[in-house]
């Protein structure tokens, strides 16, 4: 049999709605699109990717929900496969989508091939590559693919192959980039890539350039990547892609995938903004929040698998208490928004109807919430009481103002949250767990003490992890350019091995 699309995936795949890949299958297999999937394929071999043969349409390559290197290597690029307290071996290769890309090039001159994924979503213009510690072009030149799907691409994967079927050309697709030799009227020209290899101040330029919401192109050698803007999915989009009929069965190979088997998406996005994080450049910085029936019957649906016990394993989405937060009324930062509704009074009421439904024992928030909003509303602290198991984990990252300011995280709400959340959990026995970093840009071992001192005032901190520069965020801006894109001013950065292993040891 010959299929239309054919996956590489780095990742396993599961017939999950939190299984991108499952996702993406489901999507076109419901549209009508015939799909097979390689999974975790030994790239040093042909047999694996010759065991479908050649597609109708495309074949679709990800590395998986990470990039492969953040994945393969620790922050200090020591192989985690070689980590003598937690070793892990990915069984993907470093710099997976191009590997899977030049090898299916090989067996495959004519065929078509689509990237996506984090890997190629934020690596589609010229970043900062930490792992070789240069500038790199965009993945759609290292990897030699057609085309390249950012973000989340239900939308994009179903749009492309509609149009090959229909023997269209894959411009104007929005959420996708490809490489062309002009570049037309209404894109927004990035710095080049010789521009921003000399000059780190137009490296700064280019990366308060970046957006979804914009067509933007970048000169690489003699031709242009170019970014169509990002489509806009909607509340009906997203609650057609998560009321499809998944199985939820989780494959015997794929343990880690158990303790997601009955978790539930609520929204997508984050307007959180965190400048070491990369959601909002790939998933959006805007919330599309999912209705309350779709999310009521696809749990409905859930009581009903036989592997069910009651309990709902998590509830939420990039940050669990953003759901119903949704607005599109300017391009303004939402989190320090006077009309955006903190209310939670939307969330709440959800809370409260789950909990309703018959053999839904308890519902369990694990997925992180943002403390910032939630003392705005001390009705939903005592809501999320009852969602708490035993602890619930929140990342004030640092309390050195300074590092926070650049981190854009200094809410200045921690007291105030921890207060309100002993208030309701004291009694129930219940407590906070911390998770911390050190090593961004502004961290020298004088906030490392002074985080270290703060520390020692709090009990359960679950982890400190060592910032690892990764692509396109604004933290990595400054990580390789030294200096605040905001304002160009310098900002004092760890960069050798030794401060870093001494940052982290101060804490450890």
């Amino acid at each position: 049999m010959k299929y239309d699309i054919i996956f590489v995936s780095g990742e396993y795949y599961v017939d999950h709605p939190l299984s991108p890949l499952g996702i993406l299958v489901k999507v076109l297999n419901e549209k009508g699109f015939s799909t097979a999937i390689i999974e975790k394929p030994d790239w040093k071999k042909d047999d694996d990717f010759l065991k479908y043969g050649k597609p109708n349409l495309f074949f679709a390559l990800t590395s998986g929900s990470i990039d492969s290197m953040l994945v393969n290597y620790t922050p200090l690029k020591k192989l985690r496969s070689e980590d003598k307290y937690h070793p892990y071996d990915s069984k993907i290769p470093d710099r997976a989508v191009t590997v899977y890309c030049n090898k299916l090039k090989q067996l495959f001159k004519d065929s078509l091939i689509v990237i996506g994924g984090i890997e190629a979503s934020m690596r589609r213009f010229v970043h900062y590559d930490y792992w070789s510690n240069k500038l790199r072009k965009s993945l759609l030149f290292d990897s030699r693919a057609d085309i390249l799907v950012y973000g989340n691409g239900e939308y994009q994967i179903s749009e492309i192959a509609k149009r090959l079927k229909e023997n269209k050309n894959l411009e104007n697709i929005e959420g996708t980039c490809i490489i062309s030799k002009e570049v037309p009227k209404d894109f927004i020209i990035l710095p080049s890539f010789e521009d921003v290899s000399s000059d780190k101040k137009l490296f700064c330029k280019m990366q308060l350039l970046f957006s979804n919401k914009k067509n933007l192109a970048q000169k690489i050698d003699n031709r242009f990547v170019l970014q169509y803007k990002m489509h806009k999915y909607t509340t009906k989009e997203i609650d057609y892609i998560y009321g499809l009929d998944y199985s939820r069965n989780i494959p015997k190979h794929y343990p880690e995938f158990k303790m997601a088997q009955f978790s539930v998406v609520t929204h997508r996005g984050c307007i959180g903004n965190c400048n070491f994080c990369s959601l909002s450049l790939h998933q959006g910085d805007r919330i599309i929040s999912r209705s309350e029936k779709s999310i009521i019957d696809e749990i409905k649906k859930i009581t009903k698998h036989r592997d069910f016990k009651g309990y709902i394993d998590d509830l939420g989405g990039p940050s669990a208490n953003m759901y119903g937060m949704d607005c599109e009324k300017c391009d303004n930062k939402c989190i320090n928004c006077g009309d955006l509704d903190k209310t939670h009074l939307k969330l709440i009421k959800l809370l409260r109807v789950i909990k309703k439904i018959k053999g839904v024992k308890k519902i369990f928030v694990r997925s992180g919430i943002r403390y910032d909003l939630a003392v705005e509303s001390e009705e939903y602290v005592k809501e999320l009481s009852d969602c708490v198991s035993g602890c619930l984990k929140i990342a004030p990252e640092h309390f050195s103002e300074n590092v926070l300011n650049l981190m854009n995280k200094n809410s200045g709400k921690f007291k105030e949250f921890k207060k309100l959340f002993d208030k309701h959990n004291r009694k129930l026995n219940q407590n906070l767990k911390y998770y911390f970093m050190t090593g961004h840009p502004g961290s020298s071992m004088k906030e490392v003490n002074e985080l270290k001192n703060k520390i020692k005032e709090l009990e359960n901190t679950e982890g400190v992890q060592l910032f690892t520069p990764t692509p396109m965020t604004i933290s990595t801006c400054m990580y390789y350019t030294g200096l605040n894109p905001y304002t160009l001013k310098k900002v004092y950065v760890p960069y050798t091995y030794n401060e870093k292993k001494k940052q982290k040891n101060v804490l450890f």
